[in-house]
């Protein structure tokens, strides 16, 4: 592969770059810290890639905190492939050098799915270098901010709101109900539906978040301990023409019980619980489908067009007021709190 020379903006100085850093010791301890690290990493994580596509180097300047991301930063062994790791599933930034003609210097350019911050090195650092078909152009009616505050969260809000209006469940077919209502995935699905005319419903397990949600548009708030069901029945009340599930569980179990004919719930999320018990009564009784939702390896052509909608006929006014913004340095604190459900909306990390 030809050696490329690229110029370095920002404030990345004597070839060294700050990062969230993730070790495993030989007594499986995992250690983290906020520390810099040579540029160099990323020469020796690209050498090992397991694809032949022309690299994007790209200086990061926000990313985001998910849920994914505090699983990742504990060394969670469901997520991390690798050590040493660093986490970071989304990044905005601009290219410092390509090794593909679709992509100059300056570019302003969007990384996010993929391996990026699972198999390999991640956006919590001020410097990323990634195939160059993960990298989409910043669309110019984005700004860096607005892209970060979308992230994986917003690409997957997207992805499910246009799966329920795939399987036809329009404004006027009914309510849909969104759970882990101020969750980045569900309060993005709800900024969505509400601009489509959808009549929503949120359920959350934080009451004092209630009144917020309703101020935002929701037209009713559950909560969720009154929400879960408990009775083992089967089927419950057709309520909902459709549900965007963003908790997994007993939650989950419980939106299925309640969709009307023909209806569709999204999932995906699991911070409610991976098993999911259930039977075969809404299904067949009722039609209804579950909808897997995927982020990480969309395929790029799905990719653009959701972008494109997010950017454009959905693009969300003022929804950077969903959003904390932190420096890398507080990230450690961010992770117990979003693994504690003490988040709301979205975190977007300035590197």
């Amino acid at each position: 592969m030809e050696t490329v020379t690229y110029e370095i903006r920002g404030n990345i100085v004597n070839n060294a770059m700050r990062c969230f850093w993730v070790e495993k010791t030989e007594s499986g301890e995992i250690n983290t810290s906020v520390t810099e690290k040579p540029i160099s990493i990323l020469d020796d994580a690209k050498s090992g890639s397991k694809t032949d596509s022309p690299h994007v180097r790209v200086r990061v300047n926000l990313s985001s905190l998910n849920y994914k991301d505090a699983l990742a930063a504990t060394g969670h062994p469901g997520i991390v492939r690798r050590f040493p790791h660093i986490p970071g599933i989304d990044s905005v930034g601009h290219v410092v050098a390509s090794e593909d003609a679709a992509f100059a210097i300056g570019d302003e350019v969007i990384v996010t799915g993929n391996d990026l911050g699972v198999g390999h090195l991640g956006a919590w650092a001020e410097m990323i270098d990634v195939p160059s078909q993960w990298v989409l152009p910043l669309p110019k009616t984005l700004s860096p901010l607005e892209a970060m505050t979308l992230g994986t969260a917003g690409f997957t809000a997207a992805q499910s709101v246009q799966a329920l209006i795939s399987h036809g469940v329009t404004s006027d077919s009914g309510s849909v109900i969104v759970t882990g209502a101020t969750g980045g995935v569900a309060s993005i699905s709800l900024e969505i539906l509400n601009k489509l005319g959808y009549k929503t419903i949120a359920v959350t397990g934080k009451k004092e978040q209630h009144q917020s949600l309703l101020d935002r548009g929701v037209d009713e708030v559950l909560t969720r301990s009154d929400f879960v069901d408990k009775s083992n029945r089967p089927l419950l009340s057709g309520k909902y023409a459709g549900a965007i599930d963003t908790v997994g569980g007993s939650m989950l179990e419980t939106v299925l019980k309640s969709i009307s004919y023909r209806g569709c719930v999204t999932a995906c999320g699991m911070a409610g619980g991976a098993e999911l018990h259930t039977t075969v009564h809404p299904f067949i009784l009722r039609g209804i489908t579950l909808c897997g939702i995927d982020s990480a390896m969309c395929p790029m052509p799905k990719r653009k067009e959701i972008w494109e909608k997010l950017s454009g006929e959905w693009k969300l006014d003022g929804i950077e007021s969903l959003t904390t913004k932190v420096p890398l340095e507080q990230t450690p604190a961010w992770v117990e709190r979003i693994l504690a459900g003490g988040v709301t909306g979205r975190v977007v990390v300035e590197l």
